[in-house]
């Protein structure tokens, strides 16, 4: 009855954000070629695919997740060369990621929206040998039509927090009781979120799995430091990143820099928006505070240093990270409280600095914190933290090294997973 209700009302919600949806694709560009994998429709691409059946279906949604689940698939590759994947995603810049940086053996597609006859047309193309699911994608008919074709359906790396949790328990009996229970096996981040789980579905199956953000790998990145033909050597430089920022975030940082810069002429700031289409908005913040600027996604380089770089790029984060002498994380502060992965700039080593309360990565804030390797602060006192590990390099390094100590003991989640799917698939 709950997947009735839900297929009833689909149709009225897609038309209602059609609008937006077609919007952001223009805006964040690449949709124009790929738009009607969404609608299930490959094209050329059918051959192709149809050489990966049997292969294991993995489905990520943005950036974050993708990163993961390409962490996932290199790892499971290095234990099974022999297994291929398809690597789906929802955003644009997940797809931009996905198809920059899978290895052999996997096709990248984006996702097709959960309408049943789509979502059939993909798996008789497909005919995945298992479908993998990341986080929180929990999309109905996906999880529904392949569990019911026999196909074992795995959610990973799943969280859920207190919000979601109570919203799922109003309609549980319904529909989230009886669909989480489709999954032939929910492996959770934490204890904390496997409760949640059997507090919406009592009978579903699942384990505590671990966090795979902390078994990502970093790449090789380039020695250069990537700042320098913004900013120029001298040596009294220090960059303050501030890492998938979002509204308000920007200003609030950009004012921060304003006033510390006073008393430290060598400081820099590096802006890196979660979404690279809100560069012109931000661009425009800074045009209205008289500061240096120049942006990334420009060809040209600056004709003389700047004080800030708009970085309105996708998929450089690492890069930029490691070239940073302070990383702020951004959906922390300027009224969000959902936060980001604290994961990659600890093993990069950088000091970190976030907000308060992370809804989103309360278990990773809380490793971090119980190892004295992060810096929370609320807005008001953001200026006052900067200013201790900018004044200190000694300082900055002490807190890059416990940052990735804390992250060392929580690994290995990856290989649990594999291990999961694996007994899965032999079943």
């Amino acid at each position: 009855m709950g997947r009735f209700i839900y297929n009833l009302f689909l149709p009225l919600g897609f038309i209602f954000f059609l609008p937006e949806l077609i919007l952001k694709y223009r805006r964040r560009g690449g949709w124009k070629s790929t738009f009607g994998e969404r609608f299930a429709r490959f094209g050329k691409r059918k051959e192709e695919l149809k050489s990966f059946r049997g292969a294991i279906w993995i489905h990520a949604v943005s950036v974050g997740e993708t990163v993961v689940a390409l962490s996932l698939i290199r790892r499971y590759l290095q234990r099974y060369p022999e297994r291929k994947f398809i690597l789906s995603t929802t955003t644009t810049t997940g797809q931009d990621v996905a198809r920059a940086k899978c290895p052999e053996n996997t096709a990248v597609i984006f996702c097709p929206i959960d309408f049943p006859w789509m979502v059939r047309k993909a798996l008789r193309l497909f005919r995945p040998a298992e479908l993998v699911i990341f986080e929180t994608e929990i999309w109905p008919n996906l999880i529904s039509i392949a569990a019911n074709k026999g196909i074992p359906v795995c959610l990973v790396n799943a969280r859920m927090s207190d919000h979601s949790a109570k919203g799922y328990r109003r309609f549980g009996k319904l529909f989230f009781s009886p669909l989480l229970r489709k999954f032939s096996m929910i492996l959770t981040q934490s204890e904390i979120d496997a409760k949640r789980f059997l507090s919406v579905s009592p009978r579903a199956t699942v384990e505590v799995g671990g966090n795979m953000k902390f078994d990502q790998q970093i790449p090789e990145l380039p020695e250069d430091n990537v700042f320098d033909v913004y900013f120029g050597k001298d040596p009294e430089r220090v960059v303050v990143l501030g890492a998938s920022t979002h509204p308000g975030e920007e200003d609030l940082l950009t004012q921060s820099f304003l006033q510390l810069q006073k008393s430290f002429p060598g400081l820099k700031l590096v802006l890196v928006p979660r979404h690279a289409e809100r560069g012109n908005d931000v661009a425009a913040m800074l045009e209205n505070s008289k500061v240096a600027f120049c942006r990334r996604s420009d060809d040209a380089l600056p004709e003389k240093v700047v004080d800030v770089l708009l970085a309105d790029t996708t998929g450089e984060m690492l890069l930029l990270m490691n070239s940073a002498d302070v990383v702020v994380m951004g959906k922390s502060f300027a009224g969000h409280d959902e936060g980001h992965n604290l994961i990659e700039p600890a093993l990069l080593g950088k000091p970190i600095v976030t907000g308060q309360l992370l809804r989103n990565f309360r278990y990773i804030l809380k490793v971090l914190e119980d190892s004295n390797a992060v810096y929370c602060c609320n807005d008001a006192e953001l200026t006052g933290v900067l200013s201790q590990l900018i004044a200190s390099a000694d300082l900055r390094k002490e807190a890059g090294i416990k940052a990735y100590n804390a992250i060392a003991p929580h690994r290995g989640a990856a290989d649990r997973t594999i291990d999961t799917l694996e007994k899965l698939l032999k079943k």
